[in-house]
């Protein structure tokens, strides 16, 4: 279908076919993924949003579509505001809007496989408040009118060696029916894309720029395994390293599988086992108790191997990354680069390391006022020149078997103005103030997400993104549990207590609409701190990105003495890190621009 209209159209007559006034349509898998495979991309199809959260409801002739602060002008310029309502979450919700709008006598749909059991829930009961109901359906109307819908993908299982893993995929087996024990249970459902890559010790290519494999898989308490995943996956190596205690099946036939659990206790994560998984494991006769993910804390927590590898993965990626920058500085005064033309050279950077598997996310290559779109995604019809006395925003990374990279750098081409400097000089300043902060052990994401924000706050500014998401081992960008958000965002996992190990992002930001966007973004990961007469055990952050920091937008009389010496210190690092990294030509312009303020 050729247009966004003809969709909503053929969407609503397949509807009426079945009964339904009305559709839910949520940006996520069976995983409940946050980066999904093509075939599970409903929403982008149906409305063009191209962001990685969002949510569509169709209820008769009304359609809404509902982002965060992240996506405010994205969902603008990608979604008809003729077609689609612009909703604001937290502010709203896909249910709430549903209940406000909806009649009695509504039959609202909702695919069970791409749902939490939570949110059906009280959809439910907002809904049967206005005598109308939510209706489970057993295949998805989208499904049924997208008639080139792609395949899931059939890339192979790769094996993950434990010289990157740093635990064998038997020990943390092992953990988990440990913890299955604590939980007097026989099995534990594992949805998560990345819990079951990290728990195997396994990677897989079915979803971009995420190194995962669509699969379902089943820890029991004898520490075996029962995984579903597409049989032409597997090959001789995987099986090996897979062993006689993961007992293999078609991805196809997990959902009949859920009701061979009769009198047993089972397991699922309330938060990615869908309301289908749920209904499957009750209706066969299981009890099933709700509790976190075994492998999510688990897998935040970094050990010593994974430690190691995320720093060699970052002193690969700041090379790469600064030998850029150095291309930039030169180029960018000549004119002719475009978002497009330098997001390509960039990825060109890192590829020359031969040791780069994929993108960890699609480049972030905003010129001008598309940087003032946190996260903005360049296109052929939006690719914009980067011109002289304006600003360039760079958020990209690497996904490299070692480690995965995630680094935001702004950068003026010319000369910045006054306010320019002064936004920059306060992001700044709110970066250092959180990269240098001491906590108690129990502290909560939420807690230090104003140390970033105060600057700006002081000028009656802000920004509507968190500060900080956890990062992966070559596994996802964004990973839980740990946040630095407030407790109002619409991202969950502030009250994540952070622990060593963690690693999280710290990248606050400022977005002008219709002018520039500024974020300054390094990776952090949390450690133990020694305080001369502390009274409490004491954590802090300590950089793993190494890149310069662009000297040319900061007012240096904004910052303090010590907010000064931050800066310098942080460069004499890069310099120490990378300089062994670079012809002469690319170190000399580095000894330049991290040159003492």
């Amino acid at each position: 279908m050729s247009t966004i209209e003809d969709r909503l159209g053929a969407l609503r007559t397949q509807l009426a076919s079945e009964r339904l006034t009305g559709f839910v349509v949520p940006l996520t898998d069976e995983h409940m993924s946050e980066y999904v495979g093509s075939y599970a991309q409903r929403l982008a199809w149906l409305t063009g949003f191209e962001g990685s959260a969002g949510t569509a409801a169709v209820l008769g002739p009304k359609a809404a579509i509902f982002t965060d602060g992240r996506y405010t002008l994205q969902v603008r310029e990608q979604v008809p505001g003729a077609l689609f309502e612009y909703q604001d979450v937290p502010k709203t919700s896909a249910a709430q809007w549903l209940a406000d709008h909806a009649a009695a006598g509504d039959r609202i749909g909702y695919d069970p496989w791409l749902h939490t059991s939570g949110w059906v829930d009280a959809t439910a009961a907002r809904l049967a408040a206005k005598g109308a109901e939510l209706v489970a359906v057993a295949a998805n109307p989208v499904d049924a009118i997208w008639r080139d819908r792609p395949a899931p993908s059939a890339a192979r299982l790769e094996v993950h060696p434990d010289q990157f893993a740093g635990r064998s995929a038997a020990d943390k087996r092992a953990g988990i029916a440990e913890w299955l024990a604590g939980q007097k249970a026989d099995a534990v459902v594992i949805t998560a894309l990345d819990s079951i890559a990290w728990a195997l010790n396994v990677r897989g290519r079915d979803v971009s720029r995420t190194p995962v494999a669509l699969a379902f898989a089943i820890v029991h308490a004898d520490a075996s395994v029962d995984l579903w995943i597409a049989p032409e996956k597997l090959s001789p190596d995987v099986i090996a390293h897979l062993g006689p205690d993961v007992r293999c099946h078609p991805r196809a036939d997990f959902a009949a599988a859920l009701g061979g659990f009769g009198g047993r206790t089972v397991v699922a994560d309330p938060a990615t086992a869908v309301a289908a998984i749920f209904a499957g494991l009750k209706a066969g006769g299981a009890t099933v108790i709700e509790a976190r993910d075994p492998c999510i804390l688990a897998k935040a927590i970094k050990n010593p191997i994974e430690i190691a590898g995320t720093e060699a993965a970052h002193r690969r990626d700041g090379a790469a990354l600064t030998r850029f920058l150095h291309w930039f500085a030169e180029e960018a005064p000549k004119g002719g680069l475009t978002e497009m033309s330098a997001a390509a050279r960039l990825q060109q950077f890192r590829e020359a390391s031969n040791m780069l598997e994929d993108l960890s996310f699609d480049t972030i290559s905003g010129a001008g006022p598309n940087a003032a779109s946190p996260h903005y995604r360049v296109s052929e019809a939006s690719d914009r020149a980067i011109v002289m006395d304006s600003i360039y925003l760079v958020d990209s990374g690497g996904q490299y078997r070692d480690g995965t990279t995630d680094v935001t750098r702004t950068l003026v081409i010319g000369t910045p103005t006054p306010e320019m400097k002064d936004r920059y000089t306060r992001v700044l300043k709110g970066h250092i103030a959180l990269a240098r902060q001491l906590f108690p052990v129990g502290t909560r994401g939420s807690q230090l997400d104003a140390l970033a924000r105060q600057h700006l706050w002081q000028a009656g500014l802000d920004y509507s993104h968190g500060t900080g998401h956890g990062v992966g081992s070559y596994l996802s960008v964004h990973e839980g549990p740990q946040r630095i958000a407030a407790a109002w965002s619409a991202q969950p996992g502030g009250d994540e207590p952070l622990v060593p190990g963690m690693i999280l992002s710290n990248e606050p930001g400022y977005y002008k609409t219709g002018e520039y966007g500024i974020r300054i973004e390094n990776l952090v990961i949390v450690e133990e701190r020694t305080v001369p007469g502390a009274e409490r055990d004491m954590l802090g952050f300590r950089e793993l990105t190494l890149a310069p920091i662009d000297r040319t937008l900061i007012d240096v009389a904004l910052l303090s003495g010590d907010e000064r010496q931050w800066v310098d210190t942080y460069h004499r690092r890069v310099r120490a890190e990378l300089a062994g990294q670079l012809d002469d030509v690319a170190r000399a312009w580095l000894e330049a621009v991290t040159a003492p303020l």
